[in-house]
């Protein structure tokens, strides 16, 4: 049950990014070829009056087939094709795809907030010889910035920290005294934990808090959009500058093992659980799909915006054989990354 679910997952999320290319380019007056849900051979296709939609055999990836979008063509492009629209409609057509898993991403946090709450950056306790405990930090206090970025979540402050393991930081901390809220600067240095083998400052926070107003279920929907994003980028940074390993990337067969464990584990505790862990994971992984399609990747959404935002300041295509073999090229390493990275989820499944 759990792999159907992370299936289903995966096929929704892939589903609302080609459904976002698919109706704006048929609003831009594109031609669609195939509209598909998987990879590899189909398994079922539905011939329409101008696309073919298709469900194919690995349940993983998909397509918005749009005509001449990889053309190598020099001239006037054909009537219909992907590059006969101005260039402001392929870049609507092409950012559709990650804007509409960002909407998917709010709708879901907007579920997840207004039933289980939000962990507000409230302190419940502070451990003694700590460095929170040795700044002056008491429960009660609530930390409103961290290196004058301002702080909403919990998981916020615990993410800054953790992509900053043994910095000294600057914390903005707010304290009710006899009714009247002051505010106190604070700078802390964690320290190394044996025991939790990590950074810590040593406070923890209060349970997750209900939310009533409406408005503020939204914008907490947008901090829990803003927080998924921070740690997608976080994570290819640390990547990036080598302080996180490569075993620690997962792949599709890595995800659905991570939320099969997870929708097990859920279970446990009735149905409600469960559906806000799927809401949970699909949150995050439709932002995840949103921001990894943005970067600026040959084959990826954002390649391709970057060559249209070139273009648009150009006021001129760039050499259109040149731009397919790049895209191309692109496809190519990102296959061979897959690779690696489903090797890297067998390996991590197998030792695990």
């Amino acid at each position: 049950m759990s792999i159907i679910i992370a299936i289903l997952i995966f096929g929704i999320i892939v589903l609302i990014h080609e459904f976002g290319h698919f109706i704006v380019a048929r609003w831009s007056k594109i031609d669609v070829l195939e509209f598909s849900i998987g990879m590899g051979p189909s398994i079922y296709t539905y011939h329409g009056k101008k696309t073919d939609y298709s469900i194919k055999l690995f349940p993983i990836g998909g397509s918005c087939r749009m005509a001449g979008e990889d053309s190598e063509e020099e001239g006037e492009p054909k009537e219909g094709t992907f590059n006969s629209r101005p260039v402001w409609y392929r870049l609507a057509v092409i950012f559709a795809g990650p804007l509409f898993n960002f909407i998917l991403s709010f709708l879901l946090a907007l579920f997840i907030v207004s039933v289980a709450g939000i962990d507000k950056p409230v302190i419940s306790e502070v451990r003694e010889n700590y460095p929170a405990y040795n700044a002056g930090i008491m429960p009660g206090d609530v930390i409103k910035s961290i290196d004058k970025k301002d702080i909403h979540l919990y998981r916020e402050l615990m993410l800054y920290l953790y992509m900053n393991p043994d910095k000294t930081v600057n914390l903005k901390v707010e304290r009710e005294v006899n009714k009247t809220k002051e505010i106190k600067d604070v700078s802390i240095t964690p320290v190394y934990d044996k025991e939790n083998e990590r950074y810590m400052i040593g406070i923890v926070s209060t349970d997750r808090e209900k939310v009533s107003n409406v408005f503020s279920i939204m914008a907490y929907s947008m901090y829990e959009i803003k927080y998924n994003i921070d740690s997608t980028l976080g994570g290819l940074l640390q990547l990036i500058r080598g302080k996180a390993s490569t075993k620690q990337i997962s792949g599709p067969v890595g995800i659905m093992a991570t939320v099969g464990s997870s929708v097990n584990e859920s279970m446990n505790y009735g149905l409600m659980s469960v559906l806000l862990t799927v809401a949970n994971m699909t949150m995050l992984l439709s932002s995840t799909l949103g921001i990894m399609n943005l970067l600026p990747i040959p084959a990826l959404d954002g390649g391709r915006i970057l060559f249209l935002l070139v273009e648009a300041i150009l006021r001129k295509p760039l050499n259109r054989r040149i731009e397919a073999y790049i895209h191309f090229g692109g496809f190519v390493l990102l296959m061979i990354l897959m690779v690696f990275i489903l090797y890297n989820d067998i390996v991590n499944l197998i030792f695990k």
